[in-house]
């Protein structure tokens, strides 16, 4: 593809016309000639955040720029309205990859019940490989603010430690990885259907949650460390609670790496008072959920004594 913008032709036909407005908050859908979009969120607070994906295939990348985004807000309590996506191409990009990024990002969308509502999309030489850069924009009650950690909080987690670094894992690294079974590795793969944690945090706000974090670089032992640290406070951890996959064992043995500090968004930590009965509320959505340990009045440690490190760089850029 030529460097520079997409001509308008293209850029309606491969991106645009897959946008259509469906929340109410939405004035319209993105268009030509259109650099702003517009929300109507009466009195509530807008809650706004914004990522970059720059390590993922440009397969996965769509949905993984629309939960990231939608999980930041989530984790704060917020409901996701709408993502401005900024798509940047390499020179030796295709027509076929920017309509199957567009329809992954539709997909995301409909799956995070957000609409697209712009960006900006363009062919450059100044990356090479595709990246995104993403702006969500969500919404909260004015009284709905989390009060954030308190000391004995149970510390709640849901879905499973390295979610979103077994999926990379298991498509970036696939020659790697050719011990492993094809159907452990295309199950893992399978893990992009369990990105989101808006689901989690529509029950957790409904079921006393403190606060929330979800679970990116660092993986969930620098996620309760952060969790934690907002407020001043400490946290203890049982490691043998933290759910992992089968998938993610193998992957991590076969790559020597910690799937308890991998990436893992799709996974959230949850503080609440009561944590059997948030386990109950979130299991009873359909959302894996288990108690891996409390907030602390400080000190970082493990149940067996040993201390915890706090967060440093995500385990997958052991292997780049």
């Amino acid at each position: 593809m030529k460097l520079g913008k997409l001509d308008n032709d293209t850029l309606k036909r491969l991106i645009l016309d897959k946008f259509q407005a469906t929340r109410p908050e939405s004035f319209g859908a993105p268009r030509i000639g259109m650099d702003c979009a517009m929300l109507d969120f009466s009195d509530d607070l807008i809650v706004t955040s914004c990522d970059p994906i720059t390590s993922a295939d440009w397969k996965h990348i769509g949905a993984l720029s629309v939960h990231v985004n939608c999980n930041d807000a989530a984790a704060g309590g917020a409901e996701p309205v709408g993502l401005l996506v900024t798509l940047l191409l390499p020179s030796d990009a295709t027509e076929d990859m920017v309509d199957r990024i567009a329809d992954d990002l539709e997909s995301a969308a409909r799956t995070a019940g957000v609409d697209i509502l712009g960006g900006h999309t363009e062919v450059t030489d100044a990356v090479t490989r595709v990246t995104t850069c993403t702006t969500v924009l969500a919404r909260t009650a004015r009284n709905a603010a989390l009060c954030g950690a308190k000391p004995n909080d149970a510390i709640v987690m849901t879905k499973w430690a390295g979610l979103e670094g077994t999926l990379l894992l298991a498509t970036d690294f696939a020659d790697r990885l050719k011990e492993l079974p094809a159907p452990l590795l295309a199950s893992a793969r399978g893990f992009s259907a369990h990105l989101s944690v808006v689901p989690e945090s529509r029950v957790a706000m409904k079921h006393g949650a403190h606060a929330m974090h979800d679970v990116t670089e660092g993986g969930v032992l620098g996620a309760v460390w952060e969790l934690a640290a907002q407020t001043g406070c400490g946290a203890l951890v049982d490691r043998g609670a933290i759910p992992v996959r089968k998938e993610t064992e193998a992957i991590a043995n076969a790559l020597g790496i910690d799937p308890y500090r991998l990436i893992a968004s799709g996974s959230m930590l949850i503080a609440c008072e009561d944590g059997r009965a948030m386990c109950d509320a979130l299991r009873s959505a359909g959302i894996p959920a288990a108690i891996i340990g409390r907030v602390q009045e400080s000190g970082f440690s493990f149940t067996d004594g040993t201390e915890l490190d706090p967060p440093g760089a995500d385990e997958l850029y052991r292997l780049f």
